[in-house]
């Protein structure tokens, strides 16, 4: 007899089984009028933080194109014979977007404690 598999859920699966499970309607709780002011100033700050991040990475990522075309040469410069230009377009981009990353990560924990 082959072995049982067990199905592994997310938290957030597991939270939606559970109120489906429930009797009743489930409801948000409702938020007094200062936490509710709160949470929107909140919202507001992390949408504009967000913003602010996704205009940086599209930066980030519509300047390499601006590169090439600027400096066709690249593709001619080899470093341990690969093009310069395959380099920069496959390593420089990652550290620039996980330091981009936990930038935003520290504003957004910094906005929440507040």
């Amino acid at each position: 007899m082959p072995p049982k598999r067990v199905a592994v859920m997310s938290p957030q699966t597991r939270l939606a089984h559970a109120r489906r499970r429930q009797r009743g309607r489930w409801r948000l709780p409702r938020l007094e009028a200062a936490e509710a002011e709160r949470a929107m100033r909140n919202y507001r700050l992390q949408r504009r933080r967000a913003i602010t991040a996704l205009v940086l990475l599209f930066g980030v990522l519509g300047a390499l194109p601006v590169l090439f075309a600027l400096w066709p040469g690249l593709d001619d410069i080899r470093f341990h014979g690969v093009p310069v230009s395959w380099l920069v377009l496959g390593i420089v981009p990652y550290p620039l977007l996980i330091a981009l990353g936990r930038w935003h990560l520290r504003r957004a924990e910094r906005a929440e404690r507040r």
